[in-house]
């Protein structure tokens, strides 16, 4: 089935091309999707089917957007070591390692810790999430390192992911941050999809409410601060949009840092280091810690001398 978007101009949306116009409106969009739905036939003004992404909206048009079911692609199970902190019937945890993709996205069809975990598990996976994401609650960025859980069944799944809405789960990051953190302290502040840069994400009005609790556990020489971020919610690049945003950059974050980055070229230092929750099988809660990595601990090391 196609899911149908409509949307209604007002007079401060108009002038602006209709591809880049329906990324705007829709942040799962990107604008060159957009002009794949409108080359495809897939969206149409005022009842008439539009074929160019140059049309520049109206005030006073109605839109209409048909997107397609995303294709589920076939996953194929890889032989791979993956680091498991803990395993029962019901969870497995991973302790990930730098520079693996959680699941497969355009570019990393394979070497993901879902195929890995395909390998590992067999059949015993939840199904939830489909086939790209079997087992998959929540995701830490690539270059993340860290703490991560995955349900081997949908009834651990839903219990998971209920927590997680709930904002129950105990969630600790340690992290590098750039100039010196002299307090501890709190950012509460909405994230949502970056409106001039779609690849990124930001602070904005009408974002999702994001709030990141941070305490400073060392200083370093240099300039440099080794911080705690304890989450209260889970959006995307939380932590390093909100340390960013308090002129604190994350040390080798250059997406929301600077693009030079003279300490590493491994990308943000930033560790998951604490997972607790209520375990769906007992009831009971449970709490998995994963060691600093060797670079971790190694440009501490440096930072202290």
């Amino acid at each position: 089935m196609e899911e149908e978007k409509v949307y209604y101009l007002e007079n401060d949306q108009t002038g602006v091309r209709l591809d880049k116009l329906l990324s705007d409106l829709d942040p799962d969009l990107t604008r060159s999707h957009a002009e794949q739905l409108i080359e495809a036939g897939k969206v149409s003004v005022n009842g008439k089917e539009c074929l160019k992404g140059s049309y520049k909206g109206k005030e006073g048009d109605l839109i209409r957007v048909l997107i397609p079911e995303p294709e589920e692609t076939e996953i194929l199970p890889e032989e791979m070591d993956i680091p498991i902190i803990y395993e029962d019937d019901d969870i497995i945890i991973i302790n990930k390692p730098k520079g693996m993709v959680v699941h497969p996205a355009p570019g990393h069809n394979t070497g993901t810790l879902v195929n890995g975990l395909l390998y590992h598990c067999k059949d015993s996976l939840s199904g939830i999430n489909g086939n790209v994401r079997p087992g998959i609650v929540h995701r830490i960025d690539r270059d993340t390192t860290g703490v991560l859980v995955v349900c081997k069944n949908d009834r651990a799944h839903l219990s998971l992911s209920k927590q997680l809405a709930e904002h129950s789960i105990t969630r600790i990051y340690y992290c590098i941050v750039q100039g010196n953190l002299k307090e501890d302290g709190t950012v509460d502040a909405p994230i949502g999809r970056s409106p001039k840069d779609r690849k990124k994400m930001a602070i904005v009005q009408g974002g999702r409410r994001a709030v990141t609790h941070y305490h400073v556990i060392e200083q370093l020489k240099g300039g440099y601060t080794y911080v705690s971020c304890q989450l209260e919610t889970g959006r995307t690049h939380q932590i390093r949009v909100h340390m960013s945003s308090i002129g604190h950059p994350l040390v080798g974050d250059t997406v929301y840092g600077s693009s030079k980055q003279p300490l590493t070229d491994q990308g943000q230092v930033l560790h998951a280091g604490v997972l607790g929750f209520i375990h769906p099988g007992t009831g009971q809660y449970v709490e998995f810690k994963a060691e600093l990595p060797d670079y971790f601990r190694d440009l501490l090391d440096k930072l202290r001398r």
